[in-house]
């Protein structure tokens, strides 16, 4: 399934629901509103609510089938629970990392950076956007940036659990844009700490929908393209990851996950910040990021 989180414009009112070939279908509605209306409250719902989901999808009524014009899609999960972004999972993006010239960026060590186990921080809830929403460049950065990632969705609660028993815990998944104020986060980086480079208002594009695990097949090859106005900037495959899915749930489990909880796999190189001479995003750009089996997500930055 290809799970949604949309508002009925003739209502007003926000929904879970499926895209499918015919339209976004309501599921809180075509269920005669036994299924939540959120998105986390359905996760909650375990398999239970995922196999009545599938049923009523089978049989889904025009009353509660919806055209791309009479809704405004949000976020899958429009309000996760935490964000936990993995640093540099791509070792091609770590070797790009450790090039990067701008004086801002040196004397970080990244040539230190070690793989004893997956390493990252969170990113806070409130930045997460929808495909197709705009993003205005924050008045305290000059070096707004993007990165090509896959949210891993987890859709059932996970503590300490083993690589083997990893999958089970995952949902699906869905597209990320990790955007980034770049000096921002190098200043930040300096200090050994990382909050408003990652974290401000829509840096956190996700979307457009969360695709269901049995949908998505093999996880671990899934090719990754984002495009700047249209030019190929950053092109790999999931295979490419330091660790892979399983893993890094496994190893964020330490702490306790919750339905609707995304991780992110990282970013593979190709980011504006390892240009020669970068030319940093500005209004009327557009970033459209593709995953196999995923979708598009599409962000464009406005004034």
């Amino acid at each position: 399934m290809k799970l949604v989180t949309f508002t009925i414009k003739s209502s007003g009112t926000n929904t879970i629901g499926a895209y499918t070939e015919n339209g976004y279908v309501d599921l809180h509605g075509q269920s005669q509103n036994t299924l939540p209306k959120t998105m986390i409250e359905f996760l909650e719902g375990g398999e239970e609510a995922l196999a009545k989901a599938e049923t009523l999808l089978a049989s889904a009524s025009a009353e509660h089938t919806y055209t791309e014009e009479q809704i405004n899609l949000l976020a899958p999960v429009p309000r996760p629970g935490k964000i936990i972004h993995t640093s540099c999972n791509f070792d091609a993006h770590l070797e790009e990392l450790s090039g990067w010239q701008a004086p801002e960026w040196q004397d970080h060590g990244w040539g230190d950076f070690h793989f004893e186990h997956p390493t990252g921080f969170l990113q806070a809830s409130s930045c997460i956007t929808p495909s197709g929403t705009g993003i205005e460049i924050p008045r305290f950065t000059k070096q707004l940036d993007f990165e090509i990632e896959v949210a891993i969705i987890i859709g059932k609660t996970a503590k300490c659990v083993t690589v083997e028993e990893a999958m089970d815990y995952v949902v699906g998944l869905a597209i990320f844009n990790d955007v980034s104020a770049r000096d921002i986060q190098a200043r930040e980086h300096a200090n050994k700490v990382i909050l408003m480079g990652k974290s401000f208002d829509g840096s956190c594009p996700l979307g457009p929908w969360l695709v269901t695990k049995d949908e998505i097949g093999d996880c671990e090859n899934l090719e990754m393209t984002l495009t700047l106005n249209d030019e190929v900037r950053q092109h790999a495959n999931t295979s490419e990851t330091h660790y892979n899915i399983a893993q890094l749930v496994s190893w964020w489990s330490e702490m306790t996950l919750e339905p609707g909880d995304i991780i992110t796999t990282g970013s593979p190189p190709g980011v504006i910040s390892g240009m020669e001479n970068p030319e940093w995003l500005k209004p009327g750009d557009l970033i459209e990021c593709h995953v196999d089996k995923l979708g598009c997500l599409v962000t464009p930055i406005i004034d």
